[in-house]
């Protein structure tokens, strides 16, 4: 591509649009702006002019000069202004590549002296922010492909350093922070992670708040005791408290003591997630099997041995010949058996539809683990009875538990993603974008792309 020849100028001063440049500006797509040059740039700074039918190689940058046809405006606020201060360095800002080649926007900005905010800042360009050396649709493109990729991998197939990468994924996540409409905690769930042996921090746990409608995580803190939540509920105001009706929890005693002990949460109902409830019911399970099958001689070892998830699983998942098996090995044990049925009852008592329904189901379960002979049934039966009032909550209000799990999968996706994140803020940010994000259809992706463009008003450039 050769330089443009020289042109007539108009009536007002101003150079009529070539063919060329007329279709690169339209391809750009920048109101109240042109395409002045358009050249290729080796990686050394020289110009390359293409021979003949001989193409660039794709490390030669196509360089787009763009010029302003209408009045700058300020920066900060947005107002046009009418008078230059001075005028500033040539900049450049990266753009999406083209045709293999790396494309890069220039031009010469001037400080503005704007009469709304009385500062002499630089003025607007409508393909970048401020203090931003990339360009916003590049910006969005690196913060969709960062939602599936490791950050070096985006990195290296743009050219790109991991810094710049991370911070365009920064501002493409806030352009989506900033149009979503605010949402108030009404549902809350709590949860605890573990963050592995090999963490150097001495809390080995986080505690996870999220807001159950939306599946977004709300706020990270360190450690899983009360104290931590405490800190969480001490950041609320009274108005705040006051609209919150449900926590949604595990079975952890520090979470429930921490809503309990807050004199402006007393209207709060707290309900256990069935999950964690079967949890514990497969752990009476699993500690019952082992001490039948692995303390009672090498015969029934060789039996139960590799048979946990049948015990563990539900019935209904299992298929006809794992069905079969798991029969044979609760024939071998009544006490066995019977822990099993009352499990899979549990199950499905969790499902009630009502909490009289519940409540019965659970009356008829603690009835049946209630002897002392069955030492494992019967610290089930302890923790259900001391959990009660939480567990019948579920069936009264059935909030969406099931986003508490998910955000989970979400976390070591992420974190398997980039092995390891120990800027837990940015992983709040991510985490709610992976929760809420609009990326699960083609519309959702045009959307989000689209956040990249600016509206820009005319405003003539003569008083």
């Amino acid at each position: 591509m050769r330089g443009l020849p020289s042109v007539e100028l108009l009536n007002d001063g101003r150079p009529p649009l070539g063919q060329r440049t007329r279709i690169l500006t339209q391809l750009f797509g920048f109101d109240g702006w042109k395409v002045a040059e358009a050249y290729f740039e080796a990686p050394d700074g020289a110009r390359v002019v293409p021979l003949g039918t001989f193409l660039p190689p794709p490390e030669v940058r196509l360089v787009v000069r763009m010029e302003r046809r209408w009045l700058a405006c300020c920066s900060l606020c947005g107002a046009p202004c009418r008078k230059k201060h001075c005028d500033d360095e040539t900049r450049r800002w990266h753009d999406l590549p083209c045709s293999e080649h790396p494309v890069s926007l220039e031009y010469t900005s001037i400080r503005v002296k704007c009469a709304r905010c009385k500062a002499t800042p630089l003025e607007a360009v409508p393909w970048a922010d401020p203090y931003q050396r990339e360009t916003r649709r590049l910006q969005q493109r690196l913060g969709l492909q960062t939602a599936s990729m490791p950050i070096v991998r985006v990195a290296a197939q743009y050219g790109l350093s991991w810094s710049t990468v991370r911070r365009a994924e920064s501002m493409s996540i806030a352009r989506w922070e900033a149009q979503r409409p605010k949402h108030v905690l009404v549902y809350v769930g709590v949860d605890e992670k573990y963050l592995g042996r090999r963490h150097k921090r001495a809390e080995k746990f986080v505690t996870i708040v999220s807001d159950l409608r939306t599946g977004e995580p709300a706020w990270i803190g360190y450690g899983r005791s009360e104290a931590t939540l405490k800190s969480w509920l001490d950041t609320l105001t009274k108005k705040q408290k006051k609209r919150i009706k449900l926590f949604a929890m595990d079975m952890h005693e520090a979470f429930k003591n921490a809503v309990e002990n807050d004199p402006q949460l007393k209207h709060v109902a707290i309900v256990h997630d069935p999950f964690h409830v079967m949890k514990r019911a497969n752990k009476a399970i699993d500690d019952l099997r082992r001490a039948i099958f692995f303390r009672a001689g090498p015969d029934m070892r060789a039996l139960g041995r590799g048979k946990r998830w049948l015990f563990l699983r539900a019935w209904e998942r299992n298929t006809p010949g794992q069905q079969s098996d798991l029969k044979a090995l609760l024939a071998c044990n009544t006490k066995l058996a019977a822990a099993y049925q009352v499990k899979e009852e549990l199950r499905g008592v969790l499902a009630a539809p009502d909490e009289e329904a519940m409540a019965k189901g659970m009356n008829r379960i603690l009835r049946r683990t209630q002897r002392k002979a069955n030492v494992h049934m019967r610290k089930l039966h302890d923790s259900l009875c001391s959990h009660l009032p939480q567990i019948l909550a579920l069936g009264k209000h059935r909030p969406p538990v099931g986003r508490i799990e998910a955000l989970n999968n979400n976390w070591e996706t992420l974190v398997r993603q980039a092995r390891g994140i120990r800027d837990y803020e940015y992983l709040r940010r991510k985490l709610a974008f992976l929760a809420a994000n609009p990326l699960r259809s083609e519309a959702g992706v045009r959307s989000f792309l689209a956040l990249a463009r600016l509206v820009t008003k005319k405003v003539p450039a003569a008083a």
